[in-house]
């Protein structure tokens, strides 16, 4: 099996930098300050990205998951390890790369990159302050994500471009931020176009041999012009100078619904096809195996209502030869609720030709969209010292919103706890109860700040859920 990890992906909306390079003609030598321009260019719009978990959060077995084969080394990327019952001094986290589309804050990325995570931490390039993202949409099919940042003044953007003009040969360079190292870029050619794998997403992919590494997820792939013609998503761990890029026209495609919807309302026929080996195409009356046999209508489904049955055989959707039941299965996957697809099938030896209206597919109707505009709301406390976290006397409300145990005696709880400070670095997180503060008993909010020291190591002793620990939260500067 083709072991293959992942990398970044790239992508942008409809601004640009404002200055910008011209396109080269055929035949024209490359300008010796070429890559040096690009990245001049193309860096302000590059993010850093990094993600933070709860630091209790037990991974989830995925051996019989081959995207899971596929994206190990990059989804544990600077990620801490452990359990409650010892809590790391980090939350467990991960690395990537995103790069800006709009001047409000939009940024697309990789879904891996933030997929799980509870808190996504956001660097503009040149700067070391940190930004708390919020995610508008994500796609785990596609490996795409949308997120969004705040800053008080407008942010620079990458520019798209246009994928199907990619050609085999073409200069183009990865931008990202590989184990960490922040922004940098790399140049190659573009290998091939058109590459499948399909273990790991609905797209062709382009080939190049720009280096990608671990943590250059969600990075753009852009060409001599400056235009962002990919997303850089994937690596093949047995070889160097294998990447791939996800075409720029599909991350339009999805972006647009990622910020409408929140994820991707995919289209639904509602039939479970399945190849046909060529020695069986005979028996079954077909003159090839070049399509998709239905193998199962499934009742109340687009499919059914308009007619289609077992055993059909269908070879063309929307004139589009069909060559197996994967390539149907992309293709209607492209396609978006409600529309209407001609139907070119063989049924009993006979030609015949059925509109389906698709439908939407199950699995969109379960996301919901984000509220961009909601802000992170810090009721109660704020804990002394700079230490990070905020916390308020238990309440029903906060009993139903974390979902916490009923208290024969209340104690104080936390309610939010800010990236990149002492409580973040300790491993505090919303939702956690506070039960001693430096081996003294708590019981109010006051009582919790009254107990907190400055220039020293403070203790707490949490409960969360069913379990109990010390974590030490230092006020030293």
């Amino acid at each position: 099996m083709i072991k293959i990890l992942i990398v970044s992906i790239a992508l942008t909306f409809f601004s640009g930098l404002a200055h910008s390079l011209e396109k080269l003609a055929p035949g024209q030598p490359l300008p010796h300050d070429l890559f040096v321009n690009l990245a001049k260019k193309l860096n302000p719009a590059v993010v850093n990205i990094s993600t933070a978990q709860k630091i209790n959060q037990r991974r989830q077995s995925y051996s019989q998951d081959p995207f899971f084969d596929l994206f190990e080394m990059f989804m544990n990327q600077g990620r801490g390890g452990g359990s409650f019952n010892a809590p790391p001094r980090r939350r467990g986290g991960g690395l990537g790369t995103g790069f800006i589309i709009s001047a409000d804050g939009l940024i697309i990325t990789n879904n891996h990159v933030i997929d799980g995570a509870d808190i996504i931490n956001v660097q503009l390039s040149g700067s070391k302050k940190n930004y708390e993202a919020r995610v508008i949409g994500k796609d785990k099919k596609t490996d795409i994500a949308l997120i969004k940042i705040k800053a008080d003044f407008k942010l620079p953007t990458a520019t798209l471009g246009n994928s199907s003009k990619l050609e085999v040969g073409e200069w183009v360079a990865a931008f990202g931020n590989p184990f960490g190292h922040t922004h940098s870029m790399s140049k190659g050619t573009v290998s091939a176009i058109g590459r499948k794998i399909d273990e790991l997403n609905q797209f062709s992919f382009i080939q190049t041999d720009a280096s990608i590494n671990p943590g250059n997820s969600g990075g753009p792939l852009v060409n001599t012009s400056g235009e962002v013609i990919g997303v850089n998503t994937a690596i093949d761990g047995r070889a160097q100078g294998i990447g791939f890029a996800i075409p720029i026209d599909d991350v339009k495609r999805v972006v647009t619904h990622l910020e409408q919807y929140g994820g991707v309302k995919r289209a639904y026929m509602g039939i479970r096809p399945e190849d046909v080996r060529t020695r069986d195409a005979y028996s079954l009356g077909l003159p090839n195996n070049q399509g998709a046999l239905v193998l199962k209508v499934y009742p109340r489904s687009p499919a059914s209502k308009a007619g289609l049955q077992d055993y059909d055989f269908i070879t063309h959707i929307n004139n589009k030869k069909i060559k197996s039941s994967r390539e149907l299965i992309y293709l209607i996957g492209s396609y978006t609720a409600g529309k209407e697809v001609k139907v070119k099938l063989i049924r009993n030896k006979k030609k015949k030709n059925i509109k389906v209206t698709l439908g939407l597919h199950p699995e969109s109707q379960n996301f919901q969209k984000s509220n961009t505009t909601k802000q992170s709301s810090y009721e109660g406390q704020k804990a002394p010292y700079d230490l990070g976290f905020y916390f308020n006397d238990y309440n029903r409300k906060l009993m139903q919103r974390f979902n916490l145990a009923q208290l024969e005696k209340r104690r104080p709880v936390i309610i939010n706890v800010k990236p990149g400070t002492p409580a973040s670095d300790a491993g505090l997180y919303p939702g956690d109860i506070i039960l001693d503060v430096n081996k003294t008993a708590v019981y109010k909010s006051k009582d919790v700040f009254r107990k907190l020291k400055k220039d020293r190591i403070n203790v707490l002793k949490i409960l969360r859920r069913n379990e109990v620990a010390l974590v030490y939260v230092s006020s030293k500067s």
